[in-house]
């Protein structure tokens, strides 16, 4: 398969790749209600997604006192929106909504943009607790963002490109890219549950700041805000197959189902580690961001640029 096998479908495609993308998140959240209700003993937890949408639909909307509700709000839409956008350039198999030049700074971009709108949805509410889940973030971010883009860098190199498409093509019939970048793939994963807020990075919602930057969140403003989180974190999981995982290589499927399959393990494995790994006080990971993770990815991507140079 070439570069020229990605394909850019019409516009009105994006409501297939919204509809998919929703139902990953759902299998997210499923999938997180039933591990939690049977690590406490409980059942039912697959049925319990209808249950909080509908608890929230009814809910009446709260505000705080002096609540800056623009900011307050828009950040909660905007974790809701960056994941559609990140889905865009993900190819499916061979067919993808913008087959961007720049797909891999886009992304980049997106995750980045992150930062700003959790922060919005811990200022804008005008209360202690919820602007310290934004500060927790941003501390978090300082650690993963860099050790991520040059995370980012190592499928660029390899494939010569930051088209997503065309990085996924180079590994058509050779290495996908986790087999000899397994260092970028995983801080690829870490990057991805930073700005999702999520597992061992969700100490800007954590339960000691009494739920941090979500805690004034009601209603409709609150589903839409922890929505977002979990199409976050589905989107940076498909992300991950074209980046590392072969694209929609593989044997008997068609491509897509394939990219479908890659996502939905991945996805299901970032919701397993929720419960596995502790939260990391964003201090102790500053510090481990910064002297363990970058040296070694920066090590990850000399050496996949000295295997490329040796080849070329």
């Amino acid at each position: 398969m070439t570069d020229s096998a990605v394909v850019t479908v019409s516009a009105l495609w994006a409501v297939v790749a919204g509809a998919l993308l929703c139902s990953l998140a759902i299998f997210a959240v499923a999938l997180d209600a039933r591990l939690s209700t049977r690590a406490h003993g409980a059942g039912g937890g697959w049925f319990t997604v209808p249950a909080r949408f509908a608890r929230l639909l009814r809910q009446r909307r709260r505000t705080t006192v002096a609540a800056d509700t623009l900011l307050w709000r828009a950040g909660g839409v905007g974790m809701f929106i960056g994941a559609f956008l990140v889905v865009a350039v993900i190819p499916l198999g061979r067919w993808t909504l913008a087959d961007l030049e720049v797909g891999l700074v886009w992304f980049n971009a997106i995750d980045i943009l992150v930062w700003a709108l959790v922060w919005l949805t811990g200022w804008g509410a005008n209360s202690t607790h919820s602007l310290i889940g934004g500060y927790r973030f941003l501390a978090h971010g300082l650690a993963y963002e860099l050790p991520l883009m040059f995370a980012l860098v190592a499928p660029a190199i390899a494939a010569g490109s930051l088209r997503v498409g065309a990085v996924a093509t180079a590994q058509v019939d050779s290495l996908w890219f986790v087999v000899w970048m397994p260092v970028a793939f995983l801080i690829y994963l870490i990057g991805v549950m930073g700005f999702s807020v999520w597992g061992p990075f969700a100490a800007a919602v954590a339960t000691d700041i009494a739920g941090g930057a979500g805690i004034e969140l009601s209603a409709v403003d609150r589903l839409v805000f922890h929505a977002g989180r979990y199409m976050f974190l589905a989107a940076g999981a498909a992300f991950s197959v074209p980046l590392f995982l072969g694209g929609g290589a593989g044997p008997w499927l068609p491509d897509w189902v394939w990219v479908l399959v890659k996502a939905t393990a991945v996805l299901a494995v970032l919701v397993w580690l929720r419960r596995k790994v502790p939260l990391m006080r964003p201090d102790r990971f500053m510090t481990f961001g910064w002297t363990i993770l970058l040296p070694a990815i920066v090590v990850q991507d000399l050496v996949v640029s000295v295997v490329v140079v040796g080849k070329g």
